[in-house]
């Protein structure tokens, strides 16, 4: 069995378990929708085709998301003038699991159990991950000092500080005399 919806100006043929992403509508995630215009049912003898909706059919899904469409990129340019624009846009959408197409007078299936938008182990959510990296941190041993110098490695700095070119030996010596 499918049907053919509308909504946001499109229309989506759609079945039982279907994933569709729809213009955004103003619901939260994990929530049941019905959208009431129904433009044709098929449930496989025979098609019901509205004039211009079928009277009294529904279609029910579940809010999976509500997220944004991939990036739209728009660029003007004239030539010979030097002129280029380049803007972006991306559109909010809400991603739908088809539960039930309805005919007129069936009812829903009883609610089913709420699905998890993500089922990941406690072990694997980000926010067990930013607890954990909040914890207090073990602390780091202390640095140790910088070794002292010994006698010996002081007196050969001084003799390679005092080492001079000649040409320094020279002016040195004219400014003594």
């Amino acid at each position: 069995m499918y049907a053919v919806v509308k909504t946001g100006g499109k229309q989506y043929r759609v079945s039982k378990d279907d994933v569709i992403i729809v213009e955004k509508l103003a619901v939260d995630t994990g929530s049941s929708v019905e959208l009431d215009h129904v433009l044709m049912l098929d449930d496989g003898k025979d098609a019901l085709i509205g004039t211009p909706l079928v009277d009294g059919a529904r279609v029910a899904a579940t809010v999976l998301d509500q997220t944004r469409n991939d990036k739209v990129l728009i660029f003007k340019k004239k030539r010979r003038q030097g002129y280029q624009r380049l803007k972006g846009h991306r559109q909010h959408v809400t991603v739908l699991r088809i539960t039930d197409i309805l005919a007129k007078g069936d009812k829903a299936s009883p609610a089913k159990a709420a699905i998890p938008v993500a089922a990941a182990t406690p072990a694997e959510t980000p926010v067990e991950a930013t607890t954990e990296a909040a914890a207090p941190a073990k602390k780091a041993p202390a640095k140790k000092a910088a070794a002292k110098k010994t006698p010996a490695k002081k007196a050969a700095a001084k003799k390679t500080s005092a080492k001079k070119s000649p040409a320094k030996k020279a002016a040195a010596k004219k400014t003594e005399e």
